[in-house]
């Protein structure tokens, strides 16, 4: 168990360390999701990450207890059920793609994007939150600030994500992600962005809901649909904003 502990130990630090570092910017965070959903009725919310990046977006996105307001963006050969998988690693750093996508997908002004990138480094992400921007919409990026900084850009922009988002949320994880140390061999194991990215995903989405009660609205938040009657609610829930439901 020396090794499973360690992991324990491990991620207990950073989540720690994220959450007294990072919760100012999951708060604003949160009251941008409020925000963009009251300020206008087409305001769209998006998340976005690459691969195994993107099973956050999985995460927040019709889920028991998530929002009903945010939406997925999935596009050909960035996600883990393509074959050959490797595949996506060389799809992800093809200078244009991500401008592409913004752009297919709509992203207009005042809407949200979310981007979550643990390096920071390859192309699509970093272009779509540029081309984001340009359309006129705010970026937020969850990433690894240490990681982006020991890693050189692969996109045209010569800029890593955090450098080219309007916030950012660090997910403190260390350089490559793997965190546990096993004796006599010299690669780490067992990732820790995809156990942070999700604290971060669900802690904003308590906010927000939180943030949307104190201004009076109660929040677009799904209920189990294995509970008796959580069909029945999700539905009037998806028909209340259908307008800023894409994945339907």
């Amino acid at each position: 168990m020396k090794y499973i502990m360690q992991y324990y130990e491990k991620i207990s630090v950073i989540l720690k360390r994220l959450f007294e570092e990072q919760c100012e910017n999951m708060r604003k965070t949160a009251e941008k999701i409020v925000d963009t959903v009251t300020s206008g009725d087409d305001n769209m919310i998006y998340i976005f990450g690459c691969t195994h990046a993107g099973i956050i977006a999985q995460e927040a996105f019709y889920r028991t207890g998530g929002l009903a307001v945010i939406n997925p963006i999935f596009p050909p050969g960035l996600m883990c059920d393509i074959t050959p998988s490797t595949l996506t690693s060389k799809l992800e750093r093809i200078d244009g793609y991500g401008a592409v996508i913004a752009d297919e997908y709509n992203i207009k002004k005042d809407d949200l994007l979310i981007i979550h990138s643990v390096s920071g480094r390859n192309a699509v992400p970093v272009d779509m939150a540029i081309r984001a921007r340009e359309l006129g919409a705010y970026v937020i990026a969850i990433t690894s600030l240490e990681y982006s900084k020991a890693s050189q850009s692969r996109s045209k922009s010569g800029k890593n994500l955090y450098e080219v988002a309007d916030l950012m949320i660090d997910n403190c994880g260390e350089i490559g992600d793997a965190s546990v140390e096993i004796d006599g061999f010299e690669q780490k194991t067992s990732p820790t962005s995809t156990v942070t990215g999700a604290a971060i995903i669900n802690a904003v989405t308590a906010e927000a809901a939180g943030i949307f009660m104190e201004r009076g609205i109660v929040p677009p938040v799904f209920i189990s649909a294995n509970i008796d009657g959580g069909d029945e609610k999700n539905a009037l829930l998806m028909q209340k904003y259908r307008s800023r439901i894409k994945y339907l």
